[in-house]
């Protein structure tokens, strides 16, 4: 079987991409030419419009192949009109990239008009999904979605760079832990001292009785920029994040900024540790390194969570205003109770009730199933390792985009857990005939109830985390699972050549010596 190069399919492409543009220009020379013949026999107050929709050219690939080609000679004012018109597209491909969507079917089936066909807005999908490539054989091709609004390279080459050096920091150390004051204090005080660099702390780090009779700390105490959670917003004001502690500490950084998110670096101070890959001995080189860009990142997505109530939910539901916010309010549309940003998983149980819960799971406004059971974990796959694995889940890499969908004890042998596309959303209510009402929480955080007509909707965020790797995403994710979960951890199965009681005998022999010991237990 002959494979095709790189170079072959670049030609190939190139070819197919130059006879559609080349059959656009000869569809509107003819069309032209037809309507010059229609306008001599008739009146010339018959007038006739033509298709004034320029479509967006971009590639210098082309540029040559169309303008060496030679145009056949008009003289109506119609084809001059369409010369003219030509003329511009070719100085669009020349000034930039041809988009080969842009060039089909004359935006009948444009992103704005498909938009105004179906009524729907479509949503923005999932950062961590990488561009496939949009042309199949020499003919299919993929419609161009417009609501792809970002792309991000293959996850393995993810990797960390500063556009300007990074100047303010936020130290989150793990709270009522003293084994992290002492690193807390050697991190802060080498960051003011021989980094130059502002650093951020919560405001109640500096009410810590044990850390105010640390003389050190005093010393650079009047040098630390506070801010209160719940009250400051933080949003540009951070360059870069240090957590000192366990999982907990990159949770509470992705709970602190519900929109973009510095670059995390997590040092393994606390119990867990699968989330912090890094340890404390040689934290200066570490930190410099990650300073001066030398680290590979690995994006965590981001689940985000709006809570309708049932006055809101009687209403029209609208999507946002503008592509990749995640805080809107559309034609006085009151804002949702609840918008919140998880990195783990969000949590639908029955709180103190005896009963059953009944869950409704809607997948882009189709009812896929109902939950009868303890309830509903909807989880990014960074909290894949977290409770979902502990509900019988399977574990996935931070890097896949996918949304997780397990049940809690669910009262069902064939329901078992399932995982959806990232971007697509779900819609979480309680079901009409449902006894009890459900509770919710988001990264264990945020506890409140779900009643009889509430929604609860989840899709991918636009805004992950960037974690910033140890090694890189590979070996990291499988460090943390064979360290902190013991994952494929078993007694090494002996080879042959160790069994010394079977080298050198046959099966007579050996079933003889097992006869042998039986009789000498028994006596």
């Amino acid at each position: 079987m002959a494979y095709m190069s790189d170079i072959d399919l670049a030609t190939l492409h190139k070819t197919r991409l130059e006879e559609k543009v080349n059959y656009k220009l000869s569809w509107w020379r003819n069309t032209a030419k037809s309507d010059a013949k229609l306008l001599e026999s008739k009146p010339a107050t018959k007038q006739y419009n033509y298709h004034k929709k320029k479509p967006v050219a971009k590639s210098a690939t082309t540029s040559k192949s169309l303008t060496n080609k030679k145009v056949p000679a008009k003289s109506d004012e119609n084809v001059e009109r369409c010369d003219k018109y030509e003329k511009s597209i070719r100085n669009k491909y020349e000034a930039s990239e041809l988009e080969f969507d842009d060039l089909s079917d004359d935006g009948y089936f444009s992103s704005d008009t498909r938009r105004r066909r179906s009524g729907t807005w479509p949503r923005t999908r999932s950062l961590n999904a990488p561009s496939p490539f949009q042309q199949f054989g020499p003919c299919g091709r993929i419609m161009k979605n417009s609501a792809m609004v970002m792309q991000i390279q293959d996850p393995a080459s993810q990797r960390l760079t500063w556009y300007k050096p990074p100047l303010a920091v936020l130290v989150i150390k793990k709270i009522r832990d003293p084994s992290v004051l002492s690193p807390f204090v050697q991190l802060v005080e080498w960051l003011i001292d021989e980094k130059h660099m502002v650093v951020w702390v919560e405001a109640a780090v500096l009410d810590d009785t044990l850390l105010l009779d640390n003389k050190r700390f005093l010393r650079i105490k009047d040098k630390l920029v506070t801010f209160k959670d719940g009250r400051d917003d933080l949003t540009d004001r951070i360059d870069f994040i240090i957590c000192l502690g366990g999982d907990g500490t990159l949770l509470y950084a992705s709970l602190l900024f519900q929109q973009s998110v510095p670059p995390v670096m997590a040092f393994h101070l606390g119990s867990l540790g699968f989330l912090t890959p890094f340890q404390f001995d040689n934290f200066e080189e570490q930190v410099t390194n990650v300073l001066e860009g030398h680290a590979a990142l690995t994006l965590r997505s981001r689940l985000r969570c709006i809570i309708r109530r049932g006055s809101e939910e009687n209403k029209e539901y609208k999507d946002q205003h503008a592509i990749g916010q995640d805080n809107y309010s559309v034609n006085n549309i009151p804002k949702p109770s609840t918008n919140i940003l998880v990195l783990n998983e969000v949590v639908i149980d029955r709180g103190p009730s005896p009963y059953l819960s009944n869950i409704d799971i809607f997948l882009d406004g189709k009812h896929i199933t109902s939950v009868q059971g303890d309830g509903l974990i909807v989880s990014t796959p960074t909290g894949s390792t977290a409770y979902a694995v502990a509900a019988g889940a399977s574990m996935i890499h931070p890097s896949v985009p996918a949304i997780m969908v397990t049940p809690i004890c669910p009262h069902s042998l064939s329901f078992r857990p399932i995982v959806v596309p990232a971007g697509v959303e779900l819609k979480i209510s309680i079901s009409p005939d449902s006894r009890n009402t459900s509770w919710v929480s988001f990264d264990g955080r945020n506890r409140q109830e779900l009643r009889h007509g509430d929604s609860l909707r989840v899709t991918t965020s636009v805004y992950p985390v960037p974690s910033i790797c140890a090694q890189d995403q590979i070996s990291d994710w499988f460090d943390s699972l064979a360290e902190c979960l013991h994952w494929n951890v078993r007694k090494r199965q002996k080879c042959l050549d160790e069994l010394s009681d079977l080298t050198g005998s046959g099966s007579e022999d050996t079933l003889d010596d097992l006869d042998r010991q039986m009789e000498s237990l028994e006596a």
